[in-house]
């Protein structure tokens, strides 16, 4: 057996283990006399444990889909498991950082193993850091630039690696307005983002030039009430929030679920994304200067922090955190522009019936007054 099958039967066994039984290891659908277009859809989410990934990991399981769970912490996965499952889909926990290339390649294998051909791959793990650069170790710059930036590379590989050959299948790049228009004391964050815009811009380029039925696309998101403001490595004197208007991850997860079965290039979320990718290509120089004034009282609350608070840097946090952080009082549970981003078609339906129903009122009106005279 050499070392990538050890990994995968040692991810079934672990697997295994959690949910209690051999599951699992029943092979795919279509072994088990499926066809392929009743199998259920066969997702992998990493960053699956809290926030975002918490809130896709709930969304796909409403749809009974069986899902590979990716993230560092078990006691977040396990609380995933628990809510896919009584929501009628199928998962498999993957302890998984990441940042190891192969434990990724291994965890795709595993999926595969379990449930069959991946049909979405959603790259959605994120790590940062609340500091000025120059309070910033050049390992703490590495250590998110690998989870956040290489990990959504490793994660694509390891898709396409499954995906091409059979010249189907989505990739979804969980991504921010902050991978357009950088803010301070997040400098670390906003680079890895900025980097996966342009490496699914080079990918995008590719799988055209290749003919390929693969599809790639890209999710914009707003600030949004997650754990990892609670649970982020900080060095800021007061509580970290999301840069206001905040977003509940529900509104995220809703949007990953949009991209991932309709093929459009790019999903910005929520009027703030909008306005900060535009504001960027008008105006960047007057954002600068907004940001370096505002910036810092923007992303803190005005209460202190515990400077020795656990943090994710390096290690999980223990304990299941579920999707929710602690700004559920401040954060919206719709987006106007993303309705309206989601059903372009009715609006346009819309539109022309409006059109139609004016040009109709100024033809009456038009041919009233030709009668009176």
């Amino acid at each position: 057996m050499d070392t990538n099958e050890a990994g995968i039967e040692n991810m079934l066994e672990q697997a295994a283990r959690t949910n209690g039984d051999e599951s699992v290891r029943q092979g795919s659908p279509q072994k088990r006399g499926m066809s392929a277009p009743d199998r259920p859809k066969v997702v992998v989410i990493t960053g699956a444990s809290a926030g975002v990934g918490r809130a896709t990991v709930r969304e796909f399981a409403r749809r009974r889909a069986h899902i590979g769970l990716i993230a560092r912490g078990p006691d977040g996965l396990e609380g995933a498991r628990r809510e896919v499952e009584a929501a009628g889909g199928r998962a498999l926990v993957l302890t998984t950082d990441v940042a190891d290339a192969a434990a990724v390649e291994a965890a795709a294998a595993a999926v595969e193993e379990a449930f069959g051909p991946i049909d979405i791959w959603i790259n959605n793990a994120t790590s940062s850091i609340f500091a000025p650069v120059k309070e910033t170790t050049a390992d703490e710059f590495k250590r998110v630039t690998e989870v956040t930036y290489l990990g959504c590379v490793y994660g694509t590989m390891a898709a396409l690696k499954r995906m091409l050959p059979r010249n189907r299948g989505t990739i979804v790049q969980v991504s921010s307005a902050l991978a357009f228009r950088g803010i301070p004391l997040q400098a670390a964050y906003c680079g890895a983002k900025h980097a996966i815009a342009g490496f699914t811009e080079s990918l995008r380029c590719e799988l055209i030039h290749d003919n390929s039925n693969v599809h790639v696309t890209m999710v914009h998101m707003p600030a949004l009430n997650t754990p990892q403001f609670s649970w982020n490595k900080s060095r800021l004197p007061r509580q970290p929030q999301p840069v206001p208007p905040i977003f509940q991850p529900e509104v995220a997860a809703a949007a990953i679920y949009y991209a991932a079965h309709h093929r459009r290039r790019e999903l910005s979320v929520g009027s703030p994304t909008v306005q900060a990718i535009w504001g960027e290509k008008i105006a960047p120089g007057l954002l600068d200067y907004y940001l370096g004034r505002t910036g810092y009282d923007a992303q803190q609350t005005d209460e202190p922090v515990d400077p020795n608070r656990p943090d994710n840097l390096w290690s999980p946090v223990a304990g299941d955190h579920g999707a929710h952080g602690i700004f559920d009082a401040r954060s919206a549970s719709f987006s106007p522009q993303l309705w309206a981003n989601t059903h372009r078609s009715l609006l346009a339906v819309a539109g022309a019936g409006v059109a139609a129903a004016l040009c109709a009122a100024w033809w009456r009106r038009k041919q009233s007054s030709e009668f009176n005279l």
